[in-house]
């Protein structure tokens, strides 16, 4: 459903934004890259079906050579216990990853994790349905002390009880933001 008004999203706490990919290098060699390719539904299958494992949303995002996943992680510490959980789909993925391709080139795989603490992030949304960290938290109208990046951002500080942050100009100078 398409949300025609500004809206931005908030969630409760930090989270964990994860970002985690596949490059085909070698696209002749599908008996290699397959497996690899088709590991990552499975998974995400598992975690759809298991709320309390920490995911709370994702996106797939696919390009010629390569795909993407977008997830949002209620912690860490949740997203480290599944990747490292034997009775889980990752671990026996990973290892047949590393016995099949290891190091050999054929298919990439990479991963990037960040860590947004309360007040630490903002987002816009307009004329879109419910996307991203909207989709893995709540909308909010986007009005007020929401209606701009600077003002969201000094929103969310004020809600986490976090520091707002100051430039290297102001602490130059000792003003405060």
């Amino acid at each position: 459903m398409i949300i025609n008004r500004r809206v931005s999203a908030e969630i409760e706490g930090g989270f964990v934004l994860f970002l985690i990919g596949i490059r085909i290098n070698r696209p002749w060699k599908f008996r290699r890259w397959l497996p690899v390719f088709s590991a990552m539904p499975k998974m995400l299958e598992e975690l759809e079906q298991r709320p309390e494992l920490g995911l709370l949303h994702y996106r797939l995002h696919f390009g010629l050579r390569s795909g993407m996943v977008v997830q949002y992680w209620r912690s860490f510490e949740q997203l480290n216990a599944y990747a490292a959980a034997r009775d889980k789909a990752h671990l026996p993925a990973w290892a047949a990853f590393n016995k099949a391709v290891g190091t050999n080139g054929d298919v990439g795989i990479w991963h990037e994790t960040y860590i947004a603490g309360p007040g630490k992030y903002e987002s816009i949304y307009v004329n879109m349905p419910a996307f991203g960290l909207g989709a893995a938290g709540t909308l909010l109208d986007a009005k007020g002390r929401r209606s701009s990046a600077k003002d969201r951002i000094a929103q969310a500080a004020d809600d986490s009880g976090v520091e707002k942050c100051q430039s290297d100009r102001d602490r130059q100078t000792g003003e405060t933001t």
